[in-house]
C-alpha cells in the first residue's frame, strides 16, 4: 500500500468515525435526529463518496490525484451493464468492497463495516443506508 492511499484510507475512515462520534455526543432536543434516522443516498453520495467519484459521480473527485486508478465513472454503470441499473452489483460491493478488479481498485473502501459501526450494527439502518446510497447512484445514471 503506498503511502498516499494509505493517508486517503485513514482520513476516511477518520472522517467517518468523527461523524458517528459526534452525533455520539450530540445532547440538544432542538433538532436531534430519531433513532432511525437514515441520511438520503445525496447526502452520504456528498459525504463518503464524492470525494474521489466527483460531486457529479464521473470520476473526478478532489482526492483522484492520491490514487493509483482513477475512480470509476458511476454515471455509467447502468450503460455498462445493458442498459439497466445494476442494484445487486452495487450493493455487494458498498457492503463487501469491490473484490474484482471490473469495479476498478482496491483503494475503495468497504463501506458495509463503517455503516455498521456508525449504525451500531442495526442491520436494517445499514440495509437502509446501502439501498438509499444505491437509489441515488440510479438517478444519476446517463438515461
Amino acid at each position: 500500500m503506498t503511502a498516499a492511499r494509505f493517508f486517503l484510507t485513514v482520513v476516511v475512515l477518520s472522517y467517518a468515525i468523527s461523524i458517528s462520534l459526534g452525533a455520539a455526543f450530540f445532547t440538544g432536543d432542538e433538532g436531534q435526529l430519531p433513532p432511525t434516522y437514515v441520511p438520503s443516498g445525496k447526502q452520504m453520495y456528498k459525504q463518503f463518496c464524492a470525494a474521489c467519484h466527483g460531486p457529479d459521480g464521473k470520476g473526478h473527485g478532489p482526492a483522484t490525484p492520491t490514487l493509483a486508478r482513477r475512480a470509476p465513472d458511476l454515471t455509467t454503470l447502468a450503460k455498462r451493464h445493458d442498459g439497466k441499473f445494476p442494484a445487486d452489483y452495487v450493493t455487494t460491493v458498498l457492503r463487501f468492497g469491490p473484490g474484482f478488479s471490473a469495479h476498478g481498485s482496491s483503494e475503495m473502501p468497504v463501506w458495509g463495516p463503517i455503516f455498521q459501526y456508525i449504525e451500531n450494527y442495526n442491520e436494517a439502518a445499514v440495509r437502509q443506508r446501502i439501498k438509499n446510497l444505491c437509489d441515488y447512484l440510479d438517478s444519476l445514471q446517463e438515461r
